[in-house]
């Protein structure tokens, strides 16, 4: 069984971190991207950032403009989890966080992207002005 549990969520007040953890199972993760997306209240589900581990001796990482600087995506194919390090938090951050994985992952603008398989549960984020 794929599962994907995302965590590390909480409620925080602006200019402070919250550290999100993915904890895959069930699929060969180091062959797979894997991303963390959020979706906001009346708002599209965006990407935020994916990390591709998945070829030997190369990593590829992605961001969204929003969170250039602030954000920084890790994985470690050893223990199956990613994780993503969020500082200097807005109130624009509140959403709740999904992991997800793909072999490809495919992103034309944040809200339009393509080749996820799996998604994992969210976790909420509140950031507090």
């Amino acid at each position: 069984e794929v599962q994907l549990q995302a965590s590390g969520g909480g409620l925080v007040q602006a200019g402070e971190s919250l550290r999100l953890s993915c904890k895959a199972s069930g699929f060969t993760f180091a062959d797979h991207v894997v991303a963390w997306f959020r979706e906001a209240p009346g708002k599209k589900r965006e990407v935020v950032s994916y990390i591709d581990r998945s070829k030997i001796d190369s990593t590829k990482i992605y961001y969204i403009d929003d969170v250039k600087g602030r954000f920084t995506i890790s994985s470690d194919n050893a223990k199956n989890t990613a994780h993503l390090q969020m500082n200097n938090l807005k109130p624009e951050d509140t959403a709740v966080y999904y992991c997800a994985a793909g072999r490809v992952i495919e992103v034309i603008i944040p809200t339009l992207w393509g080749g996820i398989e799996y998604w994992g549960s969210g976790t909420q984020v509140t950031v507090s002005s």
